[in-house]
């Protein structure tokens, strides 16, 4: 197949993209070309700025598809501009979603493709909804070939996955980790969370493309195993072979007492108890199963990130930003005795 992804060297995009390549298609990455050196050979790469439409639509040129995949789109107005660009050039147009998109507070922790979409908590998440709106217009009005999947929290080599973490990404917390300092988990660690490995996703996602079953349809992908945050964590102490010191914070007290944005992130997306039922991914894609165990996978990850200094970026404002959160529920449980 003549596959064309927009983006394609990101966390979920890169194993695909490795994947389409070992199958033999005749693949296309349009972006701006920072990661050429990472892949093998046998992409097109077509180096342009994909807020650039003028460029795109030169870049496209003479080309159609039977495959188009956006990564990056996270506004009506990217995939409006993706209708106007791939409408009779492809065969299908794949929209990569957010399972934060399913309603909070979530009426029943089984998430299926049915379940309503709807966050009030994160613009993010209500952007994704309105791009998904479009489409699916167009798909009814116009015919547009469209197929719309929706990851939850997929992670690769390159980052540990966590729920509290600062702007600069994972490393100051294994960092904590390592140092014997104490890390911050929201809530009290108990509710459930789906990990899925991009490897796993890869899997399933490329038996979607050119699936014309998958025309018009919505599809979540996620594993289908699910840990509590305090086994996420454990998972990532053992992997660095350390004592885990945890320290239980509310999320709504995250929230209040921090310029992160944890109200999008924890209220509207990780603070929920969420199990996936993938069952119509099954029915899509039948051989489709994730192998990847969390506290397996994590190791390689962990490993990674030890032996290779461009992952490790201090982030000493959410280092300093820990203490005192610590240090003030310290300070409370120390005040309270005294009385």
């Amino acid at each position: 197949m003549n596959i064309l992804l927009i983006g394609g060297t990101g966390t979920i995009s890169s194993a695909i993209t490795r994947l389409l390549l070992e199958q033999k298609h005749n693949l296309y990455l349009l972006n701006r070309g920072n990661r050429k050196n990472d892949f093998p050979q046998g992409i097109t790469w077509l180096t342009c700025d994909q807020n650039d439409e003028q460029a795109m639509e030169t870049c496209i040129k003479n080309l159609s598809f039977d495959v188009v995949v956006n990564f990056f789109a996270f506004v009506p107005a990217q995939v409006e501009r993706d209708y106007r660009l791939f409408y009779g050039k492809t065969k299908q147009y794949i929209f990569i979603s957010s399972a934060s998109a399913y309603q909070k507070p979530l009426s029943d922790y089984i998430i299926t493709e049915s379940t309503p979409l709807s966050n009030p908590f994160w613009e993010y998440s209500r952007n994704k909804i309105a791009c998904e709106e479009f489409l699916i217009k167009k798909y009814r009005e116009n015919g547009f070939p469209i197929t719309i999947v929706r990851p939850s929290h997929t992670y690769d080599e390159r980052s540990v996955p966590l729920g509290v973490h600062g702007t600069k990404g994972s490393w100051q917390v294994l960092q904590r980790m390592l140092e014997g300092k104490p890390v911050i988990i929201h809530g009290d660690g108990t509710s459930l969370w789906t990990m899925t490995h991009n490897s796993d996703f890869a899997k399933a996602f490329v038996g979607l493309l050119g699936n014309i079953h998958a025309i018009g349809e919505s599809v979540q992908i996620t594993s289908d195993e699910s840990l509590t945050w305090n086994q996420i964590y454990q998972c990532i102490a053992d992997a660095l072979g350390v004592t885990l010191h945890a320290v239980h914070v509310s999320s709504d007290f995250l929230v209040e007492c921090s310029n992160y944005d944890f109200k999008g992130s924890l209220i509207g997306d990780k603070a929920n108890s969420v199990v996936f039922d993938n069952t119509k991914l099954k029915r899509l894609v039948p051989d489709f199963v994730p192998t990847r165990r969390f506290d397996e996978a994590i190791k390689e990850t962990v490993k990674y990130m030890l032996s290779h200094k461009e992952c490790q970026i201090q982030d000493k404002e959410f280092d300093v930003w820990c203490d005192k959160i610590i240090a003030v529920l310290d300070k409370a449980k120390l005040d309270f005795h005294r009385e």
